[in-house]
């Protein structure tokens, strides 16, 4: 039996919608973030030594990172189901989007995040203003506008098929569903990113999606 390690609101939910797709048994064992810190429980600390989540426990295997769980779970139980073929450049498309998802998407979305909440976090009065305008400077000058850049590729890569990688949805689409939900929630823009939203209200009506949060519980991001 596949245990899944999920901690509400992060990137697990996306390895539940995947093991949904695959119809496969697993357990979930929950955790809660720390409401002031939103931070993962310690007790994370007792299944990897980085105390975070996701992760998986198959058999005698720990396996971290929501990619490299993505790929473990394809390649041991996909049955080439929701991967392009091989040799094709659809696959090479999808292992782009793989990493991307993490390597380049949500370190951005991760600044844009820290940089909001400088303004309200606790402080001496006097540093407030020096605080807020550097945080502030950070978001207009750098965030902002990598943010928008990177948001216009991806919603103009998606304008094609509608998925990332060929004409049929792939395990990259499941990767990139959570750096384009927090998208999302950091206030981008519909009418702007046109293809990005359609590709959101598409997988979230996935019957497999529906599943996934229904076990899942609370998962806000999507707000």
């Amino acid at each position: 039996m596949i245990i899944v390690h999920h901690l509400n609101n992060s990137r697990s939910q996306r390895v539940l919608w995947l093991l949904e797709e695959l119809g496969l048994d697993y357990e979930i064992k929950r955790y809660q973030r720390d409401p002031k810190t939103m931070l993962a429980p310690p007790e994370l600390r007792s299944i990897h030594p980085l105390g975070k989540s996701p992760v998986i426990v198959d058999g005698g295997l720990t396996i971290a990172e929501s990619g490299a769980i993505i790929e473990y779970l394809s390649d041991t139980y996909g049955e080439g189901r929701f991967v392009a073929p091989r040799g094709t450049p659809a696959f090479l498309k999808m292992r782009y989007w793989l990493h991307y998802a993490e390597g380049s998407a949500m370190p951005l979305l991760l600044l844009k995040l820290v940089a909001g909440r400088i303004g309200t976090s606790p402080m001496p009065f006097f540093a407030k203003p020096i605080a807020r305008k550097i945080a502030s400077g950070l978001q207009d000058q750098f965030i902002d506008p990598q943010l928008a850049m990177h948001l216009k590729y991806i919603d103009g890569e998606l304008a094609a098929t509608g998925w990332f990688a060929g004409d049929a949805f792939t395990i990259a689409d499941v990767q990139m569903s959570f750096p384009l939900e927090a998208a999302g929630a950091r206030g981008s823009n519909r009418a702007r990113f046109p293809n990005i939203y359609a590709f959101l209200d598409r997988i979230h009506a996935r019957p497999a999606y529906q599943r996934a949060l229904e076990r899942g519980g609370e998962y806000t991001v999507l707000s």
